[in-house]
């Protein structure tokens, strides 16, 4: 089975168990004649893929009445590949979904960790510092870096600890939520998992 993430920026690939990226200037979907399983953010690839036969779109297996209508694709695979538990997308944006018995409960998107750092930055210079990713989150800081690290982060992470468990993380800044998560477990192929999950139902129906 072959699955295709594709971005704006980037595709990523599921093929035959293995994974891999490109970039979107580098991608000729034309060339490829076996049948590919996608999702799709970028409009005009959307536009063009959507007439090639062999490229088929799983959304059309999705149970769109579970979710709201402006949710984002890969939003939703994560969910869909979860039956029980938080899920933290930890990417350009931080988005937590919660699903239970396999129904969406809602979610939430804060900014990611390096939109939060331009926040400070641009808040004011004095606050352009990095994140300090050793701190101690329950505990008052008593510098600048700590501080706003602090700040970002621990009503964030406090949070998605009152949400339950199991909580499940992905994306980019995984290892760094992650440590701040305890138990949580660390996934960065859920979407490839949701995908699986949906093309399964749509086999079936």
């Amino acid at each position: 089975m072959i699955l295709c993430d594709i971005g704006n920026t980037t595709i990523d690939w599921e093929i035959h168990g293995e994974y891999s990226k490109q970039s979107v200037e580098n991608f000729a979907p034309v060339f490829y004649t076996e049948m590919i399983y996608y999702i799709c953010v970028n409009a005009k690839l959307l536009t063009y893929i959507s007439t090639l036969k062999n490229w088929i779109d799983i959304t059309q297996y999705i149970e769109w009445k579970k979710y709201y209508p402006t949710m984002g694709i890969d939003r939703i695979m994560v969910c869909e590949a979860i039956s029980n538990g938080v899920i933290v997308d930890a990417g350009s944006a931080v988005t937590v979904d919660v699903m239970r018995e396999g129904h969406y409960e809602g979610g939430y998107i804060a900014l990611g960790l390096r939109s939060a750092q331009e926040a400070y930055a641009k808040l004011s210079p004095a606050l352009a510092w990095p994140f300090n990713f050793e701190v101690d989150l329950t505990i008052m800081a008593k510098n600048t870096p700590d501080a706003i690290t602090i700040g970002y982060l621990a009503p964030l992470i406090d949070k998605i600890k009152s949400l339950g468990n199991p909580i499940i993380v992905t994306g980019g800044d995984s290892k760094v939520f992650s440590s701040f998560l305890g138990d949580a477990i660390v996934d960065n192929h859920l979407v490839f998992k949701g995908m699986k999950k949906l093309i399964e139902k749509g086999q079936l129906c």
